[in-house]
């Protein structure tokens, strides 16, 4: 909405500045922003004198405006009160009743400006509080932000306003680059840095100084604060959340410690330097120890070895490069099989050009899936590995949401197409990852934060799904043999990497499974912590259905694994045995989706009729959710929903979101979930279902026992999940938002359209149950 004074502003400093040289003009729209302030800084140069103008309010406006004292009622240029006047227009804040004239409306809105910026004032404007009011910072709470982080915004302006390399920063409740750089220069200002070598980068000075100021609880002191003040930054980890603070109390001790877990840190509650570091900056300490790596050069046996022996354990390497690329930095033949060979794990990183805003649209990320998903199929790679597909530039918050967040809307759809056998992760800066996890639902992180000077890197935390940070780039050497090589943190419990058995692997006979789950059984009743029914699903849905974005999903739907429970198997328990053969139709049947349905159906039971329920939505029904998505996805070749279920519904060989392998993992979950609802122990539950011939009467059986024998029945049920209003209602619009977040939500679709999709839906299930047979 435009404001009249704000527009009175645009008029006077174009009409009485446009012919001046160098002079820009603002549009005159009654709303303010950047160019309107940009002008008035303009306009202020001109009457300091300044003849080469420019929108920065630099050193010369600083020291000009010093030579002329401060500003108040008896100064003498009304041009330059003007000025003043209208940026608090501009900002917000009435400026006075006589523009021109510095009248007591005009001292009381510098007064409240410089309170809520947290600095004093004698309603007199000062060179650095005029730099502020001609800024678009705000130093009230805008919407978003915390009041916790505002204190501290206050209380640094308050301390540091009068060094001379401190300028006055936001007080809106946002963390941001601007807060993080102002954090940054108190800890040098607090370490005795002479003024002038304050420049608010993570130097050799400020490190050497927070090695030597390691905080303990007990400690107090200004120290304390701004090691809190990173805390505060931070956000919240593990449910804890730090205060501001000068005293290290139990609070704050609490929040580091888990700081230092989620970080993978040394986990003593301290405030050493490697805490200092990784609060601060992107990297960390780049000079800690890490167990990933990621390389654009092969690996060979000789080098696999020398990097296990360093203390590596995963390698990131690419699947493919751009025709026009000259470095064969893809994965060469044969050299998987080195890597696992020399005792390393790999995890595969997709990068076509990425180094700029024009490589990413919807369309592109949708190919790049698509091509991804043929070159992973080629290395063999295993269903559920995660790819990273990588933005590799500094891309900003607006480019995030024009480009970026569309690309990886398209690469999930492409992963969808072709049977959404991967999962789709991302590469960037912190504020890429975060975002791109956020709204294009990537499962896991890998931060470029070795690029601290991104500005995606400065004033965002670690995002919460990351999965390995970049933090150093180094020449790693082996005898005569270097090459570059990038140091990753790693985090196993978000994407381990993949190994041997996950190239290539194995599919076990059915009979390998079952005594698989026996012992799994065993071991869980020997580690003795609640249901060992629960324990053994927890065991075999880890770990794609227990980590990254898809984590949250199932947090919300039947809540998180027991994980010193599955730290315990993987350590006590039978190698696991991730697929087996399906005995009924020789289809290779994924043990984590089976799991995670039946532990669905287990603790939220199915819908009664043909209301669907929480434990529908863990099988069949989140499944046609995502199949909706990809219909819609795909409408302009199948305007039918009729003709996409007839092509694409339960199929063996065609690309889809929704296969013959889906949904034997959907009713099997379901009949061994109802097992254990009913008191079967698991192991019993899956020896009775997958032995004889029950495997081949399973569509029978869940025709009449779901739908009660009932096409109709199953038109309803399905329609109940896509279209009513249920506990599963936030997870359907996520399931849907992943593939397609241009698509129409079932229930806006008139019957006419919806029909035919969920009739192909029902026809489908019905043909694959059969005759009955009583």
């Amino acid at each position: 909405m435009a404001d009249e004074k704000v527009l009175e502003a645009q008029r006077w400093v174009n009409s009485t500045y446009g012919a001046v040289s160098g002079y820009t003009t603002c549009p005159e729209t009654g709303n303010t922003g950047w160019a309107t302030m940009y002008s008035l800084t303009r306009a202020l140069q001109h009457e300091l004198g300044i003849t080469a103008l420019s929108d920065s309010f630099g050193p010369t406006t600083l020291a000009k405006l010093g030579e002329k004292g401060d500003i108040g009622p008896d100064y003498g240029n009304g041009n330059i009160i003007k000025i003043l006047q209208y940026g608090l227009f501009c900002k917000g804040y009435w400026g006075g009743s006589r523009i021109g004239s510095y009248d007591t409306d005009t001292e009381i809105a510098v007064a409240d400006l410089a309170a809520n910026a947290g600095i004093f004032s004698n309603g007199w404007v000062q060179p650095k509080l005029f730099k502020a009011i001609l800024t678009m910072d705000a130093y009230v709470l805008t919407q978003g932000g915390s009041e916790r982080i505002r204190e501290i915004q206050q209380w640094l302006n308050g301390r540091y306003v009068g060094k001379s390399t401190y300028f006055i920063g936001p007080c809106d409740g946002h963390y941001s680059r601007a807060v993080q750089q102002a954090l940054m220069k108190a800890i040098q200002y607090e370490l005795g840095l002479p003024e002038d070598q304050v420049t608010g980068s993570f130097g050799p000075a400020t490190r050497q100084g927070l090695r030597d100021h390691r905080l303990r609880s007990g400690d107090s002191g200004v120290f304390v604060e701004l090691f809190s003040a990173a805390c505060v930054f931070n956000g919240q980890v593990g449910g804890h959340t730090a205060s501001f603070t000068s005293t290290f109390d139990s609070g704050l001790t609490a929040y580091v410690k888990k700081f230092q877990e989620f970080s993978l840190l040394e986990n003593h509650g301290d405030g050493d330097f490697a805490t200092w570091a990784q609060l601060l900056v992107s990297t960390g300490d780049p000079d800690r120890t890490v167990h990933a790596c990621d390389t654009r050069y092969p690996i060979s046996l000789d080098r696999a070895r020398a990097l296990k022996n360093a203390g590596y354990g995963v390698v990131g390497r690419y699947l493919d490069e751009e025709e026009s690329s000259k470095l064969d930095k893809e994965i060469q033949p044969g050299e998987l099989d080195a890597i696992f060979a020399g005792g390393l794990r790999v995890f595969p990183i997709w990068q076509y050009n990425s180094r700029n805003l024009s490589n990413f649209t919807y369309q592109q990320g949708y190919q790049h899936a698509v091509r991804a998903h043929a070159r992973a199929v080629g290395y063999g790679f295993a269903r559920g590995v995660v790819i990273y597909f990588a933005v590799d530039y500094d891309a900003t918050d607006a480019e995030i949401s024009s480009n970026i967040v569309p690309y990886f809307h398209g690469v999930q759809a492409g992963l969808v197409s072709q049977g959404k056998r991967y999962i789709a992760g991302v590469y960037g800066s912190r504020n890429v990852c975060i975002r791109v996890s956020d709204e294009a639902y990537t499962a896991c992180s890998f931060v470029s934060g070795m690029s601290s000077g991104y500005s995606g890197n400065l004033g965002f935390p670690l995002p919460s799904n990351w999965a390995f940070n970049q933090i150093q780039e180094i020449k790693f050497s082996n005898g005569a043999d270097t090459f570059d090589l990038d140091r990753d943190a790693h985090r196993p419990a978000v994407d381990p990497g993949v190994g041997a058995d996950g190239v290539n692997g194995e599919v076990a006979t059915v009979e390998a499974f079952l005594d698989h789950v026996d012992a799994l059984y065993a071991t869980a009743v020997r580690y003795n912590g609640g249901d060992p029914n629960l324990r053994v699903l927890e065991y075999l849905r880890h770990p794609r259905y227990t980590t990254g974005v898809n984590r949250y999903g199932w947090e919300i739907l039947i809540g998180d694994p027991d994980y010193e429970w599955i730290a315990y198997a993987e350590a006590n328990g039978p190698a696991r045995i991730p697929t087996y053969k399906d005995p009924a139709y020789g289809i290779t049947i994924n043990a984590d989706h089976l799991s995670a349905t039946a532990s669905g159906v287990y603790l939220k039971g199915p819908g009664s009729g043909t209301t669907a329920g929480l434990g529908d939505f863990a099988g069949w029904g989140g499944d046609l959710c995502t199949f909706y998505a990809d219909w819609r996805n795909a409408d302009a070749a199948y305007p039918s929903g009729y003709a996409f279920c007839s092509d694409r519904l339960a199929k063996v060989n065609a690309a889809t979101s929704f296969s013959l392998e889906d949904l034997v993992d959907d009713v099997d979950g379901y009949f061994i979930g109802q097992a254990l609802r009913q008191g079967a122990r698991i192991d019993e539950a899956f020896r009775g279902y997958l032995s004889g011939d029950a495997p081949v009467r399973r569509f029978r059986r869940f025709f009449a026992e779901r739908y009660g024998n009932s096409v109709a029945d199953t038109v309803a049920t399905a329609r109940s999940m896509l279209v009513d209003e249920g506990e599963w209602s936030a997870l359907r619009l996520a399931a849907i938002r992943v593939t397609a977040w241009d698509a129409v939500m079932p229930a806006w679709l008139p019957d006419e359209k919806l029909d035919p999709f969920l009739q192909g839906y029902a026809d489908t299930i019905q043909a694959l149950a059969g005759p009955g047979d009583g």
